[in-house]
């Protein structure tokens, strides 16, 4: 009897010792009033991580007392430790609650008294006009920065002007900025820029994760993006593609990049 109680205890034990060690791949589900895409899941204990699609749903590694962080810039930051029960169903379900920033209650202008005559005689400045209030057309784009200003003040050199220049009436300022260089000039300062905005971008949205990951010196982090940034394919991988892409375009680059650090130190 003693034999058998020992060796259920030995079963047991062994049991449990397995379920610590044992990675188990979770499906699961993150539910909000607000968009549940791009969500941040982070594996705190192996440093892995993943993103949610559309439904809020993603897949992730896990193993017992694992810490799951879920993040995102329009929900409360919430973590979870994977528990037996989690692992038995190898799912898990989330509800995230929407970010509510409360700000203190500011006083802006005069105090109204409710008389108004006595308001109106407190009221200073004139109220701004636009084109709308006159009834005229106005710009509603994008604001275009100096250098594309500038591009699209130089104009575009095409072979084809040469025809019309014959007959005269051609405006040369596309010509001899196409000819002097002017117009490569100013094409390569506009994708410089766009290429600095966008590792900007990236740099302040996704940083933080990132290197929460993958750890890297704080006098290293913003060369490490300079160093991605200068990749031939950066804009082509990270222009207008999902979060998830990008992390794993950074991850590729991290590995280059500890590579160089090495060789250099040598």
């Amino acid at each position: 009897m003693i034999r058998i109680k020992l060796s259920l205890i030995i079963i047991l034990c062994f049991g449990v010792k397995k379920m610590l060690a044992q990675n188990v791949e979770l499906l699961g589900t993150v539910y909000s009033n607000g968009n549940v895409e791009n969500i941040h899941v982070f594996n705190k204990t192996s440093n892995q991580y993943t993103i949610t699609n559309q439904r809020g749903e993603f897949k992730v590694v896990a193993k017992l007392n694992d810490t799951l962080q879920f993040s995102s810039i329009q929900h409360t930051l919430k973590e979870i430790i994977i528990t037996p029960k989690i692992l038995n169903l190898k799912s898990i379900v989330i509800t995230l609650e929407e970010q509510v920033n409360e700000l203190d209650e500011v006083l802006v202008g005069n105090v109204l008294t409710g008389d108004l005559l006595s308001d109106v005689k407190n009221v200073k400045g004139k109220p701004p006009i636009n084109f709308f209030d006159v009834g005229i057309p106005g710009y509603k784009g994008k604001i275009a920065t100096q250098s594309e200003r500038r591009l699209a003040e130089a104009g575009e050199f095409k072979p084809i002007m040469l025809v019309g220049l014959i007959g005269g009436g051609l405006p040369l300022n596309p010509i001899i900025n196409g000819i002097s260089g002017r117009t490569k000039m100013l094409k390569n300062r506009v994708k410089l820029e766009q290429k600095e905005a966008l590792m900007q971008s990236i740099k302040a949205r996704l940083g933080t994760l990132f290197f929460d990951a993958f750890p890297l010196d704080d006098n290293l982090k913003n060369d490490f993006f300079y160093f991605c940034s200068d990749d031939p394919l950066f804009t082509q991988s990270c222009a207008n593609k999902p979060d998830f892409e990008i992390l794993n375009f950074l991850k590729e680059k991290y590995e280059a990049y500890l590579n160089n650090q090495a060789i250099n130190a040598k």
